[in-house]
């Protein structure tokens, strides 16, 4: 029977909103920060299918959220596509060789390296009793994109976008052979047992209008169709970040079941100008979160009113951050539960 998580996501309006929080699996739960000091590292917890099952069910253990959102990275898919990929402490991930100094054709693809994420949501689907939603995801290909490029991240995603504007065939030529991957990566999760995919584009806020539409909207309806074409019944939420006003055309162009909205959108606009009855996820400040005090349970409450007549997800604009107390969590589950109709 599915879960609240997946009934909304399909359509249903409910009186109790589901509700799962992005990074909800990470470094603010002491349990996790255990588990990974004893694998000795990010990309160790991740292949290690046992240990990432488990971080996966952490906060379903401690919260009882309504979904399990896998424990991986979005740079999985480059690291499967022949680059080199580490966790460096204290600075982030890095990918070798950068595709600012080499070709595509250099690298050679290790499908291999996606196996053990697909055991890790098999771990998952056999562990989750049937009240909870296995989620699966990927990076949308600008995102993904802008580390290959750089070979890291970077602020305002500089190096790529000026490879996209100086030589568009080769970049496009990169997003295409990265979006062929995403579709074969979801839809291994989704054989695997992931009962619904969100697609993260989480820098999609630093184009500009055209080069949204061709870098953002049509990668992701490609993959969108394409995986729908396989996975007919899984749901598909897009997370366009920082997408603002071209929110509402990513929502109708690219095919999506649901779209996430992140912080900075007023949920009032986005109740208005999204397509109706279409499920939305979102959009609390994950610092409100980290504050606490009367203004969590003030704004929490102020969103879901918003969003009271159509299908909604409680989320946060975007990851929970790693100092955020448990207490706060707590807080934010009671507000949640307590809201109805």
């Amino acid at each position: 029977m599915p879960g609240l998580l997946l009934d909304t996501l399909k359509g249903t309006n409910a009186s109790r909103r589901p509700l799962w929080l992005m990074r909800q699996a990470g470094r603010y739960l002491p349990e996790y920060r255990a588990l990974r000091a004893e694998k000795g590292g990010f990309l160790a917890l991740v292949y290690d299918s046992e240990a990432a099952a488990e971080v996966t069910l952490q906060p379903i253990d401690r919260f009882g959220f309504d979904g399990a959102i896998l424990f991986s990275d979005i740079l999985i898919v480059p690291y499967a596509m022949g680059q080199d990929l580490q966790f460096l402490a204290g600075e982030g991930p890095h990918l070798s060789p950068r595709l600012a100094d080499a070709a595509l054709s250099a690298l050679e693809m290790v499908p291999e390296r996606l196996t053990p994420i697909y055991r890790t949501v098999e771990l998952c689907v056999k562990r989750l009793d049937d009240t909870k939603t296995m989620l699966g995801f990927a990076g949308s290909p600008w995102t993904v994109a802008t580390y290959m490029v750089n070979g890291e991240g970077s602020r305002d995603q500089h190096e790529t976008r000026a490879m996209a504007y100086r030589d568009p065939q080769a970049f496009g030529a990169i997003i295409d052979a990265i979006a062929d991957v995403t579709v074969e990566y979801l839809v291994g999760q989704a054989r695997a047992g992931a009962e619904a995919v969100q697609l993260f584009d989480s820098w999609s806020g630093s184009l500009a209008p055209d080069e949204f539409e061709r870098w953002v909207i049509a990668p992701n309806a490609a993959i969108t169709a394409r995986f729908k074409a396989q996975c007919p019944d899984v749901p598909v939420i897009g997370f366009p970040k920082g997408a603002g006003e071209k929110l509402a055309a990513y929502a109708r162009e690219t095919g999506v079941d649901a779209v996430g909205v992140d912080e900075t959108v007023d949920p009032v606009w986005a109740a208005r100008e999204l397509p109706a009855n279409m499920p939305v996820q979102g959009n609390l400040d994950p610092l409100l979160l980290l504050a606490g005090g009367d203004r969590l349970a003030q704004r929490a409450r102020h969103v879901l009113d918003v969003f009271a007549d159509r299908p909604h997800v409680f989320n946060l604009g975007h990851g929970i951050g790693k100092e955020t107390p448990i207490a706060h969590v707590e807080e934010l589950l009671a507000t949640v539960r307590s809201w109805s109709r």
